[in-house]
């Protein structure tokens, strides 16, 4: 069975680094996937709708040969997209990894993207197509980890430079995700949590929340941000590799 990873707002495959080495290296078969206007689709509009992006990510599949169900690993946006994904079409979702994601209804607004962070959003808005300058507020707006800064934003910007994400297809990708509501019952398969305790982006209540609501476990990372995938990779892949008990 196939774990398929899907990442967040204008991130692509590229930006799972070494985490699907990793995964691939403890047995699973493992896909990413990009979402219309990131990665190997930046010249497609992106949807204004998380199940726009659904039904993209299963097309992908179809194409590609590859049959249901999948265990799904997600994280921020592609964690909505998972979650629709498993809620609307459960027969082929057999479990839900989802990494420092949130919604509503369970979410406030100021949770989901805290405020003290909004000037650098600004900021971003204002100088995205200087892909240094953008990079750089993302990494410090999404990791904890800094000891591989400078490699990691060499190798941003060059996937930057090689599959640019437009402005526009950002903010559209954003609208989605704001407007995004997922369904008061929790889906069918089995649904893991992971958050970090030191995401300055969006509050680990989020993820607390979903567990709460879904009664699923929520295992919390001590230090890294937002990006637990980047700052540290074995964490997750410990995590999830013998997950769900019995598979």
């Amino acid at each position: 069975m196939s774990r398929v990873l899907l990442r967040g707002l204008t991130r692509e495959a590229r930006h799972w680094g070494g985490l699907p080495g990793q995964l691939a290296a403890a047995g699973d078969t493992v896909l990413t996937l990009d979402l219309p206007g990131n990665g190997a689709f930046c010249g497609q509009r992106s949807p204004a709708t998380v199940r726009a992006m659904v039904l993209a990510a299963r097309e992908q599949l179809r194409q590609q040969g590859v049959a249901p169900p999948y265990r799904l690993l997600a994280m921020s946006l592609g964690g909505m997209v998972a979650t629709d994904w498993a809620q609307q079409f459960p027969g082929e979702v057999a479990s839900l990894v989802l990494i420092n994601t949130s919604m509503r209804p369970f979410s406030r607004a100021t949770e989901r993207l805290r405020p003290r962070n909004w000037p650098a959003l600004l900021r971003l808005a204002a100088c995205w197509d200087d892909a240094g300058a953008a990079e750089k507020i993302i990494h410090g707006l999404t990791c904890r980890r800094s000891d591989t800064l400078e490699q990691d934003l060499a190798a941003w910007r060059q996937i930057r430079h090689s599959a640019p994400v437009s402005a526009g297809n950002a903010w559209r990708q954003l609208w989605a995700a704001a407007r995004f509501s997922a369904a008061a019952t929790a889906p069918a398969c089995p649904v893991l949590l992971l958050s970090s305790a030191g995401d300055s982006l969006v509050h680990p209540r989020c993820s607390a929340a979903l567990a709460l609501a879904w009664q699923a476990e929520n295992l919390i990372h001590p230090w890294a941000g937002h990006d637990l995938p980047h700052d540290d990779p074995g964490w997750v892949c410990q995590r999830v590799e013998n997950w769900p008990p019995g598979r």
